[in-house]
């Protein structure tokens, strides 16, 4: 049997054929009565009207295209659910692209967003080529950044300042008596997870007279195995630190657990100190501090800044909207340690 029809419905109901498009769509001034008899033709014959066919006549599908780095990360799963659930308030659904930091990825997925004529783009990865800087521009499609700031973009980023919060997270550290500071960093190709955390790290030794330690220092991912090798190889010098601070929650719980396997205890011989407030910091014993990104509510603003710029053409294009981080201390972090690898 071939699937009901717009037709079918507007005979089923005995009204017209626009009349059942104005019920679809939810448009005002249809009579209670007809949109009565519409909705009942339309359960009677179990017709499902064609998402395309209902876009085409309206130039809107209420989809958003969404590019995450990888949605394994404890920050990215929790702000993409929050942004999902606005969206999903506003009657909008979302076409989620995983990019596992492929760049090449990240092009044919936004090349496919275009041909699905979504509503509007949200980005969170940085990393930029010449194709996806070029495509971005020329797309008639309303795109903001998300927990990222690329450089050179016209684009609204919702961020918060990661340079200060990653100063303020060493400088407690220096507060409660390190003097021995280690750091896992993010891709230094990131200017804003990367870059940023890190010039802020230095600059709180910097200022506070702490000497900064090249031994003490690695990068990696931002993922909790190489949290974990990362502190592996901090702790195979000479010396090791009395206090970590990782710049993503997932590392910081890698390098505790090898802190553990290593025979050494959190914080007793190693505070360690995370970044981005994710659920993990209060699933890990000991509690992880961390310096908290309002997760939550930069998923909501993200979507709703979003919409701004879908629904009003003279919406500002390129006002960033900055939120505030807190420090949250938990058990992982307390007065320095004098301790030193024999």
């Amino acid at each position: 049997m071939m699937a009901p029809k717009i037709k079918d419905v507007a005979k089923h109901a005995g009204v017209s054929v626009t009349t059942v498009s104005r019920v679809l769509n939810g448009e005002k001034y249809v009579k209670d009565d007809l949109k009565a008899r519409v909705q009942r033709a339309i359960d009677e014959l179990g017709y499902t009207p064609s998402h395309i066919a209902r876009s085409l006549v309206r130039q809107k599908t209420n989809l958003i295209g969404v590019i995450v780095p990888d949605v394994t990360s404890s920050f990215y799963s929790t702000i993409l659910s929050t942004i999902e659930r606005t969206a999903s308030l506003n009657d909008y659904n979302l076409l989620v692209c995983n990019i596992i930091e492929d760049t090449d990825k990240e092009l044919k997925y936004l090349q496919v967003f275009q041909q699905m004529r979504v509503d509007g783009i949200i980005i969170m990865h940085e990393k930029i080529n010449d194709d996806i800087r070029d495509l971005i521009l020329k797309l008639d499609i309303p795109i903001i950044f998300s927990s990222v700031k690329p450089v050179d973009q016209k684009f609204i980023s919702v961020i918060i300042d990661d340079y200060a919060a990653a100063y303020e997270a060493t400088r407690h550290l220096i507060r409660l008596g390190h003097t021995r500071i280690g750091f896992i960093g993010g891709d230094m190709r990131d200017v804003t997870s990367g870059q940023n955390r890190y010039i802020g790290y230095s600059q709180a030794l910097a200022d506070c007279g702490v000497d900064q330690v090249d031994d003490y220092i690695r990068f990696g991912d931002y993922k909790t195995q190489s949290g974990y090798d990362k502190m592996k190889e901090i702790l195979s010098g000479e010396t090791y630190p009395t206090a970590v601070f990782a710049v993503s929650d997932d590392m910081a719980v890698g390098a505790m657990n090898y802190i553990h396997d290593h025979g050494l205890k959190v914080p007793n011989d190693i505070a360690v100190v995370g970044f981005d407030g994710s659920q993990l910091t209060e699933q890990v014993r000991p509690r992880l501090s961390s310096m908290e990104q309002p997760i939550l509510e930069m998923g909501k603003v993200t979507v709703e800044k979003l919409l701004d710029l879908i629904t009003d053409s003279e919406a500002p294009q390129s006002e960033d909207v900055i939120l505030k981080h807190k420090l949250v201390v938990r058990d992982s972090c307390t007065a320095g340690i004098k301790s030193q690898k024999a």
